[in-house]
């Protein structure tokens, strides 16, 4: 473990408290979004202490991060209520006169909302979704640790981190706080919606819940409910994180070995058999330790708790586990799919033994104006953000 100090620096320099500011030695207007350089980014909280991280953007790289605060309390699903929430959020492009051009992005479990960078494969100028034609948002997720509430955001009654005491998140409530981002941006109606995983289970709940605001629904990888099988595997993680006797503590490095080892579990998920085999397979028959496969999630589970928060990732996999489109709606799951009429490309990853396929041919065969289409991929679930040709040639093809 490392010490105090320098865990709490770690944090400082991974985790956006709501009120970090931004300072800047120049700003420029181009096409109404700002341009920064040699940007100063200051993390003040009681717990962190000061530590400014200095981001060294080139002259012409957009900071499209921004926050909003919705006005009034937010109610949660679960009946409780928080008197203000934070939402952080990346835009790319501009809208058009008409605004017809807006693409949603909802994000999986440990991204962020900077979609350019978790999905630069499909978001960028030339891509799938090209700023210079579309406008692109996408908001971090209730719960998550990216600038949107969640746990590590500071309870204005204690000046406190949250930490356990942050309400229990439904995707239902992720929905919510996009529509209310939705509507201060003055958008009314969304060209296409689009999500893979966690984030797939958002645009289906949003689709049901406003239908009105979804022209077309771009799904990967996703399901209409959580199965069985996905929420005994976030009932392990889970598991792996309360064995970890400083997860619940109020500190920056709080169940750092109980994350890790959650996040071992989800590797073994997110690829497959013959993943490992094909990219992790030592050639030296000699070895007794040191495993070429151990390193490999030895360092996944390094690279997240560098830049997630412990107690964000226990909530959001019960958030995923509380996706289901017929919970109080009085219908099966399978009249609710039959009620989304939007044109749908629904897209399966064949290696997929997180979601499979089998859970894709579900929503199609009920979801009237839907398509489904399979990639031949080797890289499991993880496909969806790997598979950017293939994705792009499906998309441009339905999205003509």
């Amino acid at each position: 473990m490392y010490p105090a100090s320098a865990r709490a620096q770690r944090y400082a320099l991974t985790h956006l408290p709501l009120h970090a500011s931004l300072k800047s030695s120049q700003i420029r207007q181009d096409n109404g979004s700002q341009v920064f350089q040699d940007i100063i980014l200051s993390s003040r909280t009681p717990e962190i202490g000061n530590y400014p991280l200095i981001l060294a953007l080139k002259k012409s790289q957009t900071l499209a991060f921004q926050t909003f605060q919705p006005e009034g309390p937010f109610r949660f699903e679960c009946g409780q209520t928080l008197e203000r929430i934070q939402i952080g959020y990346h835009v790319y492009g501009n809208r058009s006169p008409t605004g017809d051009n807006v693409v949603w992005i909802c994000h999986a479990l440990t991204a962020n909302s900077d979609a350019a960078d978790w999905w630069a494969s499909l978001v960028g100028p030339g891509k799938a979704f090209d700023p210079a034609r579309d406008f692109i948002v996408c908001a971090n997720i209730l719960g998550s640790c990216y600038g949107t509430s969640g746990p590590a955001s500071q309870d204005p009654k204690t000046g406190k981190p949250f930490g356990l005491n942050f309400p229990l998140v439904t995707v239902r409530d992720m929905v919510h706080a996009h529509q209310l981002l939705c509507r201060h941006l003055g958008i009314s109606r969304i060209r296409i919606l689009a999500g893979g995983s966690l984030g797939g289970y958002q645009a289906l709940e949003w689709a049901v819940m406003e239908p009105g605001c979804v022209g077309k629904l771009l799904l990967l990888t996703t399901s209409a409910r959580e199965s069985a099988w996905g929420i005994a595997i976030h009932t392990t993680q889970r598991l792996a994180i309360e064995a970890d006797p400083t997860w619940n503590q109020a500190d920056p490095g709080a169940g750092w070995s109980g994350l890790k080892a959650a996040r071992a579990i989800g590797m073994l998920t997110y690829r497959n058999y013959e993943t490992y085999v094909r990219t992790q397979t030592d050639p030296d028959p000699e070895k007794l330790d040191h495993y070429r496969a151990s390193s490999y999630i030895l360092h996944q589970g390094e690279k997240l708790i560098r830049r997630f928060n412990t107690q964000s990732y226990w909530l959001l996999t019960k958030a995923m586990d509380s996706h289901h489109l017929a919970r109080g709606r009085n219908l099966p799951v399978e009249e609710i799919l039959a009620s989304i009429r939007q044109p749908a490309l629904v897209i399966a990853i064949t290696s997929d033994i997180l979601c499979p396929p089998e859970e894709q041919r579900i929503l199609t065969f009920h979801m009237p104006a839907s398509r489904y289409c399979e990639i031949q991929s080797p890289y499991g679930h993880d496909g969806f953000l790997i598979e950017g040709e293939q994705i792009t040639d499906l998309l441009q093809r339905w999205d003509c």
